[in-house]
């Protein structure tokens, strides 16, 4: 045999045996959330290529059959076990309804939505760009309200509508809601307090007049002028209010209130901070190797606005070794002993999206429940929004189990109780 054609021969065995192989990692990564944009594309691939492969099955060579078969059982038993764990959910028995009124919900179907929230399997809802993309502010309204009237017939209680209208780099609702510059701009002002008051009271007009209850933001983390690069997504010194910590903590005082006095309430974030952190948590796990000690000016605008009226605290996916090397805070027992014993704090906790890359590949079932179980009251679930059935789905089984214990749930829902009262 010519040398020539041995060679293409072996390098169409190769290639035979290789693309099936090329499909194992996204056959196991199946309807991952980073890639939720392209979930159709990425459907009709992966069952396409699979089919395809059956019409030229007498040419594969064994290994390729093998990988090929492998390829289709892990895609439908990934398929199959996403459609019981649903069902498992929706059927409301008394567990899932138990931890379901501790997520916060995105969506991109609305029918779906209003079965989990007159079911009490959701206790609030994500509005972002999807959301209101080419929409009237009078179309979203009346969504919005639509929900919260399922809610009362349900006898259940209002639906907490989330946004992250941030100003700035974050003005996920706009331009259906007026885009405005960054806060951090009131701290040229006179009175960056005073100013930072009326700025809420504007952003918070129009998001009341949305619907909206509460807001993800102000972002207290610090602009640090050492801050290493790394990041794609979270550019917090672009989202930061400033450098110095009393002057971050006035400005997110003043917002808050002004929130407030719209009846929309507001979020600190990022606990335990991303100032220092090298690695953009939407894609990668971050770690904080200083000590709470060394974090104390950090810390300054979180603590001293701890509690403050009409407002929640949000937690990053950001491990603090010095307390939790295991977890990052957003599910970290360590963390909120630190915030609930240290500091008395007793308002409402919330995770950052648990679809982030920072701990999804950790198991979003496992990080929900391990939040829940260590006693933060909501867990959001935004950017892909169906990945809320497995995750209530686990927290459910591990309550029935008895490993959530009934007094950290019953303390949240008095939490989340205060939290769906008005601010004012």
């Amino acid at each position: 045999m010519p040398a020539g054609t041995a060679f293409r021969r072996g390098a169409a065995t190769l290639a035979a045996n290789v693309w099936p192989l090329a499909l194992l990692p996204s056959a196991w990564h199946y309807q991952h959330p980073l890639l939720f944009s392209l979930r159709h594309g990425e459907s009709a691939l992966l069952w396409g290529l699979p089919l395809l492969g059956l019409l030229c099955w007498r040419r594969l060579p064994g290994l390729g059959r093998v990988l090929l078969l492998g390829v289709g059982l892990l895609l439908g038993w990934q398929a199959v076990d996403y459609r019981l764990q649903r069902e498992a959910v929706l059927a409301a028995g008394p567990a899932m309804q138990a931890v379901g009124r501790h997520f916060v919900v995105g969506y991109t179907d609305v029918d779906e939505v209003r079965e989990l929230a007159a079911k009490g399997l959701i206790g609030g809802i994500y509005v972002g760009r999807r959301n209101v993309r080419g929409r009237s502010l009078a179309d979203v309204r009346a969504e919005i309200a639509g929900l919260q009237a399922v809610r009362a017939r349900a006898g259940l209680p209002p639906l907490i509508v989330a946004a992250d209208q941030e100003g700035g780099r974050v003005n996920h609702l706009s331009p259906l809601l007026e885009r405005l510059p960054p806060l951090a701009g009131v701290t040229d002002q006179p009175d960056p307090g005073i100013a930072a008051q009326a700025y809420g009271e504007r952003q918070g007009g129009t998001l009341a007049g949305l619907g909206v209850t509460l807001n993800f933001g102000p972002v207290v983390d610090l602009r640090l002028a050492d801050r290493p690069a790394g990041e794609m997504f979270s550019d917090i010194p672009a989202r930061a209010i400033g450098s110095d910590p009393e002057g971050v903590a006035e400005v997110a005082a003043g917002y808050l209130d002004g929130l407030a006095a719209s009846g929309v309430r507001g979020t600190l974030k990022h606990f335990p901070g991303l100032g220092r952190v090298d690695r953009d948590t939407h894609l990668h796990p971050a770690r904080l190797s200083e000590t709470p000690a060394e974090l104390a000016a950090d810390w300054l605008p979180f603590r001293a606005l701890a509690g403050h009226a009409g407002s929640a605290l949000m937690l990053g996916h950001v491990t603090l070794e010095a307390l939790d090397p295991q977890r990052a805070a957003s599910h970290s027992p360590a963390v909120v002993r630190l915030l609930r014993g240290d500091w008395g704090y007793d308002g409402v906790l919330v995770t950052d999206d648990l679809n982030m890359g920072a701990v999804y590949n950790l198991g979003i079932g496992r990080v929900a429940t391990e939040a829940l179980a260590a006693g933060v009251d909501l867990v959001l679930v935004s950017y892909d929004p169906r990945q809320v059935y497995r995750a209530i789905f686990a927290a459910a089984q591990v309550l029935e189990r008895g490993e959530i214990a009934p007094e950290t749930l019953s303390a949240s829902a008095r939490r989340l109780t205060g939290l769906s009262s008005s601010p004012i």
